[in-house]
């Protein structure tokens, strides 16, 4: 087992690892076939990837998930967070080591990072310092090729579109109702809108058209959700491609392209199996957002780590009113139910809500603010409400940063544990599992203490459906539709996915869809501007304000720090 103990590794326990990249190439791991071993698989039922990494045989993910999971499903969600986030990755991967710790069977299982966040604002997405996930540097770049193999099956599809316009259009497709767009893995804020076809009729037929960020692809959740092969290929046969002159769909099917778009995604649907840094095993695979989709990784590898492990330790997306609320009502009423789930918070996080800030000073934020702190626990609060609303026992994780002052930290642990909250600190990005031991033992505790109870059922109207959302987890008076969602929604009902959940698209910053509304806000209206059908992943996504599928850079972007030398020895990854 690779040693999680800085002091160990050369480090002053007192102060922050090296760099997360230092940190990861320090490391010794275990090879990939004791890890698999620790989740009972053997040699033949994984496929190695390079070091440390590998993908499951299709035999070992067809008998893993061939009955229902009976492993201790914990769920990392968070606050509302700052746009440099809170640390749930970390929180999730020192969660899973301190388990192991505490000697339970547990696997982690986590998004694989999008290539867009990671040259843009927020980094990597494998965790960080001695919570993390190894290889890194593989996990955050190409890894072992999905996202490629998913921008590759989406475009596909888009030719497959533009191709049949071109040769007769023979289902009638109204160019202008083409709902599918193109897709990229990075960001790109100059394809949000752009016009293809031009040049000519050898050049095909012009229409207007957009890239999203290959996350927010339906193609990312149809894999995040689907059950097995058939399943993939039927989700892939249903997605609303465009529209024909009568307004009925037109699909993958209809065009005869769903086995071909399925044939590029038979690697990436099995899941991908690395480790942490301390030689727990962990499942990275699949990465839909949380707020155009439902923000977790892959139902199979969370089966997966359900079955073989006695505790799963897996994540979802922004906060509890984005990917907690959406884990609850898409992916637990496909099986995985948590049985508990915390909420990470920061003092930062805490703060920034303390402050009523936005946009987010970072400088400012550094300040020590013990007041400000308290004055922001609300936000915190409201989320493990919302949790607990759904049935699931809570528990408030506090991420400490290295440059945490005591005093704030205190802050948020009293003003917690006054309102009756369990809380505990992690110091798990400095120490690993053994700075997450007090929250692993406060999440055995908790554990199991629920009975899970989705807040709407499917067979209720669709606008019933998205009010009780607006009320009951972002706390709105009321929803208001505008600029022709209301028609979408009878459309979409007419079309037959009127008993689909729904996936709310808005600002992850608030739980409003007003980014600047900080705390808990009171005395507001959610606005609905479109409704479309995920008919292939199988929820109907409720856009709400201008959310970006195709993100841009920012004016410093990570990328003007990410470098390889003439060794192939990569920097400024983090």
């Amino acid at each position: 087992m690779v040693h999680a103990d800085p002091a160990i590794d050369g480090a002053d326990t007192a102060d922050a690892p090296e760099s997360d990249l230092a940190v990861a190439r320090a490391a010794t791991p275990r090879p990939i076939e004791e890890v698999a071993a620790d989740l009972g698989l053997a040699p033949d039922e994984i496929e190695p990837r390079g070091d440390g990494v590998a993908k499951l045989t299709q035999s070992a993910v067809r008998s893993a998930t061939a009955s229902e999971p009976d492993g201790t499903t914990v769920l990392v969600t968070g606050m509302t967070p700052t746009p440099k986030g809170e640390g749930k990755t970390v929180t999730t991967v020192g969660l899973g080591q301190a388990l192991a710790g505490l000697g339970e069977s547990t696997a982690v299982a986590v998004r694989e990072p999008s290539l867009g966040p990671v040259f843009g604002i927020k980094g990597g997405a494998a965790g960080g310092g001695y919570s993390q996930v190894l290889p890194m540097e593989s996990i955050n770049l190409h890894f072992t090729g999905d996202i490629h193999a998913l921008t590759a099956a989406h475009n596909l599809l888009s030719a497959a579109l533009d191709n049949h316009l071109h040769q007769g259009n023979e289902e009638g497709v109204d160019v202008r109702r083409v709902d599918w767009p193109r897709a990229l893995d990075v960001n790109d804020r100059a394809l949000r809108e752009t016009v293809v076809g031009l040049g000519g009729p050898a050049r095909g037929v012009p229409r207007e058209d957009e890239f999203v960020i290959t996350a927010a692809s339906e193609l990312m959740a149809v894999l995040g959700l689907a059950e097995d092969l058939s399943d993939l290929k039927t989700q892939i046969g249903r997605i609303v491609l465009a529209e024909d002159a009568d307004g009925d769909p037109v699909t993958p099917d209809d065009l005869g392209v769903t086995g071909a778009a399925a044939a590029l995604l038979r690697d990436a649907f099995r899941p991908n199996l690395v480790q942490t840094i301390e030689g727990v095993p962990a499942l990275v695979h699949g990465g839909p957002f949380a707020n155009i989709a439902h923000g977790t990784n892959t139902l199979v590898a969370d089966r997966v780590g359900a079955s073989l492990a006695d505790y799963l330790v897996t994540e979802a997306g922004f906060g509890a009113d984005l990917g907690a609320e959406k884990f609850a009502h898409i992916v637990a009423r496909e099986g995985i139910v948590p049985d508990v789930a915390v909420v990470v918070a920061t003092v930062r996080g805490a703060k920034r809500h303390g402050l009523e800030m936005w946009p987010a000073d970072f400088d400012a934020l550094a300040k020590t603010d013990p007041e400000a702190v308290r004055a922001g626990v609300d936000n915190v609060t409201r989320h493990v409400e919302i949790v607990e609303s759904l049935g699931i026992p809570a528990v408030v994780g506090i991420n400490v940063f290295p440059d945490d002052a005591e005093s704030e930290l205190a802050a948020l642990e009293s003003t917690l544990t006054d309102a009756g909250i369990p809380v505990a600190r992690s110091t798990a990005y400095r120490d690993g599992g053994e700075g997450a031991m007090p929250l692993a033992e406060l999440v055995r505790e908790r554990a199991g203490t629920g009975e899970f109870a989705p807040l709407y059922d499917l067979d209720a109207p669709l606008r019933e459906k998205v009010e009780t959302v607006a009320r009951e987890v972002y706390g709105a008076d009321g929803v208001e539709y505008v600029d022709g969602a209301d028609e979408d929604i009878d459309r979409v009902e007419a079309w037959g996915y009127g008993d689909l959940p729904v996936c709310v698209s808005k600002t992850p910053y608030s739980f409003s869809d007003d980014a600047s509304l900080t705390g808990v806000p009171e005395g507001w209206t959610l606005t609905v501007r479109e409704v479309s059908p995920s008919a292939g992943a199988g929820f109907v996504v409720v856009k709400t304000a201008d959310v970006m599928t195709m993100p841009g850079l920012p004016a410093e972007p990570a990328a003007e720090e990410i470098d390889v030398d003439a060794d192939g020895n990569l920097s400024g990854l983090f």
